[in-house]
């Protein structure tokens, strides 16, 4: 899970800061796990280092998928994109975290510190888009990020999601991020979207399930505009 703070209000700018010393950390191979605490309290681990490495298992389903212009939504330190790139394929990152387009343009990715719901390059002409590693759960609310991806998305594009498995349960709204220190957690906005809500979701936001798929146990699905 990919936790970029979209807008960054004042009040998630403790979340950001947590995210980025989490991104320092890792690439200095160091442990960068955070925790994820959810509205109903439960908590989820996440690696920051698993998002540094060249790949992660079940990434090329995802790389597979995308053989046109490509803007990666939340790309972290920049796998998605700099395998993109070294496939000689056109892609983009965008992060809101400033270490996070440093680390990706550090490997060669070409990155922008861009917030999604502002304005981004290319809007109307993007042949894929990627949220993955959790990513649709940016802002906390996954039926405006979906709208949003449709007016990026040129009218045959695709959006390639990862999801969370059937039954996990979806969620969205106010969450906290700890890194194991003392303390009540930074607070943001975030969201969880499980396979089997993915579809109403969809519709709403003008978009179609065109398949789905799993590997390495993660959940994925490529949407297209209706």
């Amino acid at each position: 899970m990919n936790v970029a703070i979209t807008d960054c209000p004042p009040e998630e700018r403790a979340a950001l800061h947590v995210f980025d010393e989490a991104l320092v950390r890792a690439a200095a191979g160091a442990d960068a796990t955070l925790t994820l605490r959810d509205t109903h309290g439960r908590e989820h681990r996440v690696d920051a280092a698993a998002w540094c490495r060249p790949e992660r298992p079940g990434d090329d389903g995802l790389l597979g998928r995308c053989d046109g212009a490509t803007l990666d939504v939340g790309c972290g330190p920049g796998r998605l994109t700099g395998a993109l790139l070294g496939l000689g394929r056109p892609a983009l990152g965008i992060d809101v975290s400033a270490t996070a387009v440093r680390l990706a343009r550090a490997r060669g990715a070409l990155a922008l510190r861009r917030d999604v719901f502002a304005a981004v390059p290319g809007q109307g002409r993007w042949e894929h888009l990627l949220l993955a590693d959790g990513n649709l759960g940016i802002g906390g609310d996954p039926a405006a990020l979906l709208r949003r991806c449709r007016d990026l998305l040129a009218p045959d594009g695709r959006l390639h999601a990862e999801v969370e498995p059937p039954g996990a349960g979806s969620w969205s709204g106010p969450a906290t991020l700890h890194d194991g220190t003392a303390g009540s957690g930074a607070p943001l906005r975030w969201a969880q979207v499980a396979a089997d809500d993915l579809a109403p979701l969809a519709r709403a936001a003008g978009l179609l399930i065109r398949t789905s798929w799993t590997e390495a146990g993660r959940w994925f699905a490529t949407l297209a505009p209706a």
